[in-house]
C-alpha cells in the first residue's frame, strides 16, 4: 500500500473517523427500547432533520460528479433545473403522503400498505426496497471506494473495509439519533470542504471571481435552462422539472430510508418543514459544486494536469490529491468519506427498521418482546452491512458500464413504489392482487425502457409509476378488492 497523501492530512482524516465513531457512540446512550433505536424517541429537531436528509441524498457520488458536469467540454449549469423539481415534489409529499404516516406509531412507510391492501403488499414492497436499497448502496461503495483508491492509495478493498466499518460502528452504537447527528456533522463538513475548494480556486485564478465570471460566460457554463422536448436529454427543463418532481415524490415520499427520519420528528408540523427546506438546500449545494465546477474549468484550463482527465468527476480528485494544501487536502478528503457514510448509515438503519417492522414478529408490547427486536435490529445493522461491502468487493470484478446499469435498475423502485402508494390514495377499487401486479409491470415496463430506449433517467420515476397505476386500475376490474379497501371504499 503506498500512500498519496500527506502525514497531516491522514491525521485529519484519522480524527474524523475517531470523531464519527464517538459521536455515535455518545449520541446512543438514550437508546432504550425500538423507537429510540430507530426512531431516536420521536423526538429529533428538524433542523437536525433538514441536515440528516440532505447528507442522506449525498452520496460520493456526487460530490464528485456534479463538479464534473459543468466542468466538461460543453458542461453547464443546467443540472439544476433538477433541484426545481425536487423541491416541488418535496411539497407534494408534505401534502399528499406525510398525513398517512402520522396516523398511529409506524416504524415504516410500508405500515401504510399494510392497512391499504394487506401484508402481502406491504412485504412485497418492503422486499423490493430492502433489494433496491442495499444493491444499489453496496455499488455505491465500490464507486466510492474507487474515489478513495484513487486519492488516498489505499487498496480498493482496504477502503471498502475501512468506510464500512466506521459506519457500522457509529450506526450501531447510536441508532437513528447518531445517523442524524453523525448526518449533520458530515453535512457541514462536506460544506466547508466545498466553500474551502471554491475559495482556493478563486485565490489561485489570475484575476480571481472576475475572471471567474468572464470565463464562465463565455464558455456559456451558466447557463441554465433549456425549454427543448428531448425525452432523450436528462438536462432539458421538462426532464428536470417533471422527472425530478416524480423522482423525489419516490424517494422521500416512499422510500423507507428518508421517511424513517420524517417519523423522527417530534411533530408532522416539523417533518413537513424539514422535508420542505431540504429541498432549498440541495439547490443551494448544487448550485456550490457546479460552481466549483467551472473554476476546475478554469484553473486546469491556467494549469495543464500532468495527464489527460478523462472523465469530469475525475478532476476534483486530480485537483485534491495534486494542488490543495496539506491539512486542507484531508480535510476535503474527510468530505469524500463525510458524504459516503451519511447515505451508507441510513441505508442500514433503515433496512434494519425494515426487516424488523415488516418481517418479524409484530409486538406484544411485553418488554421481551421489544428487547428482542432491538437486538434483531442491531444484528440486521452489522448484517446489512456486511452484504454491501461484499456487493462493493464483488463490484470490483465487473466493468463500470455493469456496475451503472445495476444502479440504473435498483433506482427502479422509486417510480414503482411511488405508483403503489398513489394506488392506495385515489383508486379505492383496486386491492392487493392489483397493486403487486400493477408494480411487477412497472418494473418490467422500466427494464425495456432503460435497455431499449434513448429516453433520459428523469423519466423513469414518472413512467414507472404511471405503469403501475394504469396496470393496477385496469387490473381491478378484473381482481376481487381485499376487505380493507372494500370496507373503506363503503
Amino acid at each position: 500500500m503506498h500512500l498519496t497523501i500527506s502525514t497531516m492530512d491522514l491525521i485529519v482524516i484519522c480524527g474524523y473517523l475517531a470523531c464519527v465513531v464517538l459521536l455515535g457512540a455518545w449520541t446512543g446512550r438514550g437508546n432504550h427500547d425500538l423507537s429510540d433505536y430507530l426512531l431516536a424517541g420521536r423526538n429529533l429537531p428538524w433542523w437536525a432533520l433538514l441536515g440528516s436528509i440532505v447528507a442522506t441524498e449525498t452520496s460520493t457520488a456526487t460530490f464528485l460528479s456534479v463538479p464534473g458536469l459543468s466542468y466538461v467540454p460543453g458542461g453547464d449549469m443546467r443540472f439544476l433545473q433538477l433541484a426545481l423539481g425536487y423541491i416541488v415534489g418535496r411539497v407534494l409529499v408534505v401534502w399528499l403522503l406525510l398525513p398517512a404516516y402520522f396516523e398511529g406509531d409506524m416504524f415504516t412507510a410500508y405500515e401504510v400498505l399494510r392497512e391499504r391492501f394487506g401484508v402481502t403488499a406491504q412485504r412485497f414492497t418492503s422486499a423490493l426496497f430492502l433489494i433496491a436499497r442495499n444493491v444499489g448502496d453496496g455499488l455505491r461503495l465500490f464507486l466510492t471506494a474507487l474515489a478513495i483508491e484513487a486519492a488516498t492509495g489505499l487498496s480498493l478493498t482496504n477502503s471498502v473495509i475501512l468506510v464500512s466499518v466506521v459506519t457500522i460502528l457509529y450506526t450501531l452504537f447510536g441508532g437513528m439519533r447518531s445517523v442524524v447527528w453523525n448526518d449533520c456533522l458530515q453535512l457541514l463538513v462536506y460544506f466547508i470542504g466545498g466553500i474551502v475548494t471554491l475559495w482556493l480556486l478563486v485565490s489561485t485564478i489570475d484575476g480571481g471571481w472576475d475572471r471567474l465570471l468572464a470565463f464562465g460566460v463565455g464558455e456559456h457554463k451558466f447557463r441554465l435552462f433549456d425549454f427543448s422536448w428531448d425525452l432523450s436529454d436528462p438536462m432539458t427543463f421538462w426532464a428536470g422539472l417533471i422527472g425530478g418532481s416524480f423522482l423525489s415524490l419516490g424517494t422521500h415520499g416512499t422510500d423507507q430510508m428518508i421517511v424513517q427520519r420524517l417519523l423522527s420528528a417530534r411533530s408532522q408540523r416539523e417533518a413537513a418543514q424539514a422535508l420542505t427546506l431540504s429541498g432549498v438546500l440541495v439547490l443551494v449545494q448544487f448550485a456550490l459544486f457546479l460552481l466549483i465546477g467551472v473554476a476546475l474549468a478554469l484553473f486546469f484550463a491556467e494549469h495543464p494536469p500532468s495527464g489527460t482527465i478523462d472523465r469530469g468527476d475525475a478532476a476534483y480528485i486530480e485537483y485534491i490529491v495534486r494542488h490543495m494544501p496539506s491539512g486542507l487536502a484531508g480535510l476535503v478528503l474527510a468530505s469524500v468519506f463525510a458524504a459516503a457514510m451519511s447515505t451508507l448509515s441510513s441505508s442500514l438503519n433503515s433496512s434494519a427498521a425494515t426487516l424488523v417492522g415488516d418481517f418479524s414478529r409484530p409486538s406484544d408490547g411485553s418488554s421481551a418482546v421489544e428487547n428482542q427486536r432491538l437486538q434483531l435490529s442491531r444484528v440486521f445493522t452489522i448484517i446489512f452491512g456486511v452484504i454491501q461491502a461484499g456487493l462493493a468487493i464483488v463490484a470490483a470484478q465487473l466493468s463500470q458500464s455493469v456496475v451503472l446499469d445495476a444502479l440504473a435498475i435498483a433506482g427502479f423502485t422509486a417510480g414503482v413504489m411511488l405508483g403503489v402508494f398513489s394506488i392506495g390514495l385515489f383508486i379505492r377499487r383496486a386491492g392487493q392482487s392489483a397493486a403487486v401486479l400493477g408494480m411487477i409491470a412497472g418494473l418490467a415496463v422500466l427494464g425495456v425502457v432503460k435497455f431499449q430506449t434513448l429516453i433520459a433517467w428523469p423519466w423513469y420515476p414518472l413512467i414507472g409509476s404511471l405503469t403501475t397505476v394504469f396496470t393496477s386500475w385496469a387490473l381491478s376490474w378484473f381482481l376481487p378488492a381485499n376487505a380493507t379497501a372494500t370496507a373503506r371504499e363503503h
